[in-house]
Order: structure tokens, then C-alpha cells, then sequence
């Protein structure tokens, strides 16, 4: 999920009128004039022809006489600008948030399920987009150097720290998904077995390490219809399947009248299940590189973010109220309750041939996703290590495909062990449950930074040339910062809706993956690191900021 990038700032290797120089002197070669009618960025610049010296054996005749004083010089041509709509932005910023995966999280809230999605979009979802818009913007190499520039450069190895270490949990939970689903196209008893929740974690991980290990391009293009197989055309269907059994008279399963608009309070630990939205959320800033994009960005991505926004709480919304109308809450699966859902309403309709269908695309898309990704935030954590020396030359070291195998591997060896939490806590969607939290704690440790970093750069380099310019920016991060830490502490609260055992146990078990994890595993690195371990000295590291 950290695909490597360039600066974000220049797309199309073109500079925007607030970043180009002021100093009075002619335009250099390579600035742009404002991009003509048909999108195209024009060059003002030039370059002379040639140096006046002679081309020839030497001799004076052979020089070209120089041109007039008046003459206008050749031009040299720049690459065209590549701009991109602000509906094209939202599309692709909504392709890569939303998913059919958290849906039974929030079901289990039925009609509330609204009011716990919004919230946090607007405390969290709303903030990072603008906030890490205006950080892409100004500054290339994603939140390791945003976060290096505005705190210190631990502090940035921390954030892309974190961002690599949130894939050590998350691959378990979403494998788990995967497992839950292939049993309903094989055996949907299997849904509940940690034994094979386990095994499917071990085989799925380590098949995508050996392909990832091959340095294949087979799978770039894997996650391009992700979005529709695994998400438009299961949620529509589930949706409007859902509408015409509620439109037949058949009650649903959870009340949706206004007395349930809000979820019902029984203490803290009966909302612990909305950190799970924070993690659904999060990766915003993996497409604010593409700010500059944007022909107007001051006013288009505004825009583009709202209408991204709307389009991912619908996706998320109707179908967890899909998914509410079919299958009681106490009965619901937190891995498998797409398919408990799918499984009822093709019995309503008599189409149960179609839940195998159903399952195969949800499992397809999912596999590809981690696929096209798996290599995505080693691969930035190993540039920004090649050139500050903060992991040892073992883990540095590429195969002969010039991909960071040992990294994959080491990272594949404590999945492993972690997938086998499904065979050895009793529930599996308790497993899912606590997988999912340390993954959503170790991010927002990232975020925390990121907010943090974003006043700082404001107030420390306000003249800073930026192509987007958030509003309220200390507001924006005010809002955002309390939110990420209050979901933070919150996701160490058991919650009420699942049977996580003893508190006690919960709280050790979640603050020693989130804490160890996000912050002490670092800081050893940090404190043990040797000269030795910088490779590349020279090379500057650009991580896109996701």
C-alpha cells in the first residue's frame, strides 16, 4: 500500500505557478505557461541552440556566427501537463477506501450503523483528506518526509514504520475474510473453524510472498476491477435484493424506525465497534499525491473529496443495512457475514446456486488486491532504510528480481504466527475483532504524527511553495489528532457484542501487538542502528504517502 512514487508536485514533470521561482529573472527552460484550452501545458521557456563553441576541428571559421540579439531562441519541449478531473480523482480515491469487508462490523448496529459511519468520516476522513492533500503538495516523498520536515527524522521513521507494521495484523484480518467466504463456496461450517480460518491464512500468504518474490508484472493490473467485482456488483445486488424483500411485506431483522437512529448506550464498550470505521477510512492520503493533478486544486479537491466521501458512505452504509435486514445481530459473523446474508436472501428468492458465485468474486478480489500491494510497504520502509541505515543489511537485501525478499519473509513468519491466534482463540470473529484493532491502533500512530507534522510545516515554513492550501489547517488537525487518539485508547475497551474473554487478558493481548509493535520494535531498531547500515547515501528515498 506504499507503492513507490515520484514527487507528486510536479506530475507530468511540468512546475504550477506557485511553485515555479519569483526572482525577477527570465523563466527557466522548463517552466510552463497556464495550460492552453485543450489541456495542454504550454513552454514559455527556451534553451539556445547550441554553446558558441566550436563544433568543428578547432578553428575559428568553424564557429557558427552567433544569432542577433533580437533572435528568438529554440525552443526545448517539455513533457505535456496530465491533468485529471476531479470526478476521475474521486473515483479512484473511492476505489481505493471502499469495501464490502466492514459491513458486518456496523450491521450489528443495524439502523445505527448511519450515525456511527458519518462520524467518523467527518472527524477523520474529512480531516486526513485535506490535511495530507496540502502535505503531498509541498512536499515529495510521502509522510516519511512529511513527518521528518515538520518533527524530526525518527519521527518519520516511525510513520513509515507504522504504515509497514499495520500490514503485519492486516493481513490476517483480511485473510480471515477471504477464509470465511471460500467456506461458503465449499463448506459453510468452515466459516466458523479457526483450524481452517488458519490454514487458509498460512497457504493465501505465503502463495502471494512466492509470486511477489518473482518480481512479476502479471498482477499489476489485478486490483483494476477489484472494485467492481468484489464490491459494485455484490453490493448492488445485496441491496436491491434487500429492498425488494423488505418491498414483499418481510420484516427485518433489525428495527429501522427513528428510535434506533442512534446506537444504544450501555457504557463505553458498547461503541468500541466504530474504531473498526477508522480503519476502513484510513489510506485517504494514499491519493493526495494526485492534488497537483488537478487543473484548480483549491477549488476541485474540495470537490473531489466530498463526492469521494459520499460515494464511500453509501457503499458502506446500504449494504451494512443490507446485511442488518437479514441476520440478527447475535447471530451475525464478523468474517463471514457477507456471506450469512447472501445465503438468506437467494434462499428467500430460491437462487442459493448463486452464494458459491458470490463468493468466488468476493475471495477473486480480495486475493488480488493483496497481490497487486503485498510488496508495496516493505518496499518503502526498505528506501527509506537503504538511505538512513534504520533496518540491518539482512533486511536490505534484495533477490535477483530486486525484490526485498528477506523482508517479505521475516514479515510472513509473524503472520504466520499470528494466523494461528484463529485456530487458538475460541471465537474467530474475536480473532478478527482483535487482528483488526491493533491493526487500526498501529495506523493511527501514523496519522498522530501526520497531524502533528502538518501545523508544524504550516507555522515553520508557511512560505513553503504548496499547490493546495487546506482551510482551517490547525482546526483540520485540532479534529483530527483527537479523534485518531481517542480511537486509539477506546480500541483497548472490550467490546460488548463479542465474548473476548478476560478484560485484562484483551487489554495485554491488543497493547502488546499495537504497542510493541507501532512503537518499541522502532525504537530498538533506532537505538541499535549502525553506520554500516546505510546503503545508499546518495539516493533520496520517495515513498508516495500511502
Amino acid at each position: 500500500m506504499i507503492p513507490v512514487a515520484g514527487d507528486g508536485a510536479e506530475k507530468g514533470g511540468t512546475m504550477s505557478a506557485e511553485t515555479a521561482p519569483t526572482t525577477g529573472e527570465p523563466a527557466p527552460r522548463h517552466r510552463a505557461a497556464p495550460a492552453a484550452p485543450g489541456g495542454t501545458a504550454v513552454p514559455v521557456g527556451s534553451t539556445p541552440a547550441g554553446n558558441g563553441s566550436p563544433a568543428g576541428d578547432g578553428r575559428a571559421g568553424d564557429a557558427p556566427e552567433p544569432p542577433p540579439a533580437d533572435a528568438v531562441p529554440a525552443r526545448t519541449p517539455v513533457p505535456a501537463a496530465q491533468w485529471i478531473s476531479w470526478v476521475a480523482l474521486a473515483m479512484m480515491t473511492t476505489s481505493s477506501v471502499a469495501s464490502l469487508r466492514a459491513a458486518p462490523t456496523m450491521a450489528i448496529y443495524g439502523l445505527a450503523a448511519v450515525f456511527l459511519y458519518v462520524v467518523p468520516a467527518v472527524v477523520f476522513l474529512l480531516p486526513t483528506s485535506l490535511v495530507s492533500a496540502e502535505l503531498a503538495s509541498g512536499w515529495k516523498g510521502g509522510v516519511y518526509n512529511w513527518v521528518s520536515e515538520g518533527i524530526s527524522k525518527p519521527a518519520g521513521f516511525l510513520a513509515v514504520w507504522c504504515q509497514f507494521a499495520m500490514t503485519i495484523f492486516y493481513y490476517p484480518t483480511l485473510l480471515g475474510f477471504v477464509a470465511s467466504t471460500l467456506a461458503y463456496v465449499i463448506n459453510p461450517d468452515l466459516a466458523t473453524s479457526g483450524v481452517w480460518t488458519a490454514a487458509v491464512i498460512v497457504v493465501v500468504y505465503w502463495s502471494g510472498v512466492w509470486v511477489s518474490s518473482r518480481g512479476t508484472k502479471a498482477i499489476a493490473g489485478l486490483a483494476s476491477g477489484g472494485l467492481i467485482i468484489g464490491t459494485l456488483i455484490p453490493g448492488v445486488l445485496l441491496v436491491t435484493l434487500g429492498v425488494v424483500f423488505l418491498g414483499q411485506g418481510n420484516p427485518s431483522a433489525a428495527p429501522m424506525d427513528a428510535e434506533h437512529l442512534l446506537p444504544a448506550w450501555a457504557g463505553l464498550s458498547s461503541l468500541v465497534l466504530i474504531v473498526n470505521n477508522f480503519l476502513s477510512y484510513s489510506g485517504m492520503e494514499m491519493n493526495a499525491v494526485h492534488v497537483s493533478s488537478l487543473r484548480n486544486p483549491a477549488r476541485e479537491f474540495p470537490r473531489s473529496m466530498f463526492l469521494a466521501m459520499g460515494m464511500v458512505l453509501l457503499i458502506f452504509i446500504l449494504p451494512a443495512l443490507a446485511i442488518s435486514w437479514f441476520v440478527p445481530a447475535e447471530e451475525l459473523s464478523l468474517t463471514a457475514g457477507i456471506m450469512q446474508a447472501f445465503d438468506a436472501v437467494f434462499a428467500q428468492f430460491g437462487w442459493q446456486w448463486l452464494t458459491p458465485v458470490i463468493g468466488i468474486m468476493l475471495v477473486t478480489a480480495s486475493v488480488a488486491g493483496m497481490l497487486t500491494w503485498l510488496a508495496g510497504p516493505s518496499k518503502g520502509l526498505l528506501l527509506i532504510s537503504r538511505q538512513e541505515g534504520y533496518l540491518p543489511p539482512f533486511l536490505q537485501r534484495l533477490n535477483k528480481n530486486g525484490v526485498q525478499q528477506n523482508i517479505l519473509v521475516t514479515q510472513g513468519a509473524i503472520t504466520t504466527l499470528i494466523a494461528l491466534g484463529y485456530a487458538l482463540i475460541p471465537s474467530v470473529s474475536s480473532a478478527y475483532w482483535v487482528f483488526s484493532v491493533i491493526t487500526t491502533q498501529v495506523y493511527l500512530i501514523m496519522y498522530l504524527l501526520m497531524f502533528v507534522a502538518a501545523v508544524r510545516l504550516r507555522r515553520l515554513h508557511a512560505d513553503h511553495p504548496r499547490g493546495y492550501k487546506a482551510p482551517i489547517i490547525r482546526t483540520l488537525c485540532g479534529v483530527g489528532f483527537v479523534a485518531s487518539a481517542a480511537a486509539l485508547l477506546v480500541g483497548f475497551v472490550p467490546p460488548s457484542q463479542l465474548g473476548t474473554g478476560s478484560p485484562w487478558v484483551y487489554v495485554l493481548v491488543v497493547g502488546g501487538g499495537a504497542l510493541g509493535l507501532g512503537l518499541l520494535v522502532p525504537f530498538l531498531f533506532y537505538r541499535l542502528r549502525k553506520p554500516s547500515w546505510r546503503l545508499a547515501e546518495a539516493q533520496q528515498p520517495e515513498v508516495s504517502a500511502s
